[in-house]
């Protein structure tokens, strides 16, 4: 009688114990529908696309340069980022036939609207800040300083310091690809005015402009 009496009991704790353990696995019911699922968060993020500058630190140009640029953003927190930007300038930007320009005694023919052939990249480091603005849309702000280099027109220097501001907006195609469009006015620092013909005057801003592909990873 004692050992039917003990089964009993040692059943009917199983059975409390399952019941327990099945209720433990199953999410109780709240009414609300589930939290969506938290988007990844990357740290770097590779721009590349088409450019284009004016071209004031060349005397007589008649047209801004075509090109590309190209940066890479390190993001710290969800407001700030750390942007090292390269930038290429050749084509001229132009349409029509060739020019004729003198400078000094000398007259040159050009077939891109500017005297000689003249090219610029810039190496800039820039501090950024961003915030989203409306659902996919985000826009940011950034400054910095570096190097911008003029060849083709036998300037001396061709090297300048550079810096300026600039800022744009970015719209989300998913959460690793976006298409950003953005402008910049970017000063630099050449020789003086007195100089020989043909030399840049002593600073100029050329303003820019750019839209391409945003990458994060």
């Amino acid at each position: 009688m004692k050992r039917i009496f003990l089964r009993s009991i040692l059943a009917a704790i199983a059975a409390v114990l399952l019941s327990l353990s099945a209720a433990a696995q199953v999410a109780p019911d709240s009414g609300q529908a589930p939290a969506a699922k938290a988007q990844p968060a990357y740290k770097y993020e590779v721009y590349a696309g088409f450019g284009y500058t004016s071209l004031n630190q060349v005397n007589q140009s008649r047209y801004g340069l075509a090109g590309v640029d190209i940066s890479v953003t390190r993001d710290w927190g969800r407001y700030f980022g750390l942007s090292g930007i390269v930038n290429y300038y050749k084509p001229a930007l132009h349409f029509g036939s060739s020019s004729t320009t003198t400078q000094g005694s000398t007259t040159v023919t050009s077939n891109n609207g500017n005297p000689g052939d003249p090219s610029v990249y810039e190496i800039l480091i820039d501090p950024e800040i961003h915030a989203t603005l409306y659902g996919p849309l985000s826009g940011f702000f950034h400054g910095g300083m570096g190097i911008e280099h003029t060849g083709g027109e036998g300037m001396s220097p061709n090297m300048s310091f550079a810096g300026g501001v600039g800022g744009g907006m970015t719209y989300d195609l998913s959460p690793r690809l976006a298409i950003r469009a953005s402008g910049d006015k970017i000063g630099a620092s050449f020789p003086l005015r007195d100089n020989p013909p043909g030399y840049s005057p002593h600073r100029t801003w050329n303003s820019s402009g750019t839209i391409g592909i945003v990458y994060r990873f």
